[in-house]
């Protein structure tokens, strides 16, 4: 006898069971390939968006600079491109594209994101855009934006006469 309604298919061997092979799909419904809900069976703007969203960005500042670091693993940096535009904006974009599918092949799980990405900053004014420098190492690319040195003001000691 199943403990789940009829109204949901009764679908569940046991509803208290949470590793019962027989779970209800709530996205059975909706229009993907599949049911199962696993990356290479969502529609590709999905898989596009998950590689935008899934792009981590840090960005501290420094005394002396401003520091942007990104985790893109298994990308090569003729894969990134670090950009400056108008108006201060600083824009790092890449594409990491989806293995190759061998129809010999069973995927269980699908899970890294592909597709591309893009982040833009607009970075401050005390910012020195012509002197921006990039570097990437095990996976991590870091832009260094240097910052333009403030001017300390200049203080005159006046004679008190009297």
């Amino acid at each position: 006898m199943s403990l789940v309604p009829s109204w949901f298919g009764g679908r569940r061997s046991n509803v208290f069971d949470p590793f019962s092979l027989d779970v209800w799909d709530p996205f059975r419904d909706f229009p993907f390939p599949s049911s199962s809900l696993t990356a290479a069976n969502f529609p590709q703007t999905f898989q596009e968006n998950a590689a935008f969203v899934n792009t981590r960005i840090d960005w501290k500042e420094t005394p002396e600079a401003h520091v942007f670091r990104a985790d893109l693993p298994g990308l090569k940096k003729e894969e990134v491109k670090v950009e400056i535009e108008e108006d201060r904006v600083l824009q790092i974009s890449g594409e990491r594209n989806m293995e190759k599918e061998d129809k010999n092949d069973t995927w269980h799980r699908m899970e890294r994101s592909s597709g591309k990405f893009m982040r833009r900053f607009r970075l401050p004014e005390n910012a020195r855009m012509d002197q921006v420098k990039a570097s990437m190492e095990n996976g991590v690319l870091t832009v260094t934006v240097p910052k333009v040195e403030e001017k300390k003001p200049e203080v005159k000691a006046i004679e008190i006469s009297g």
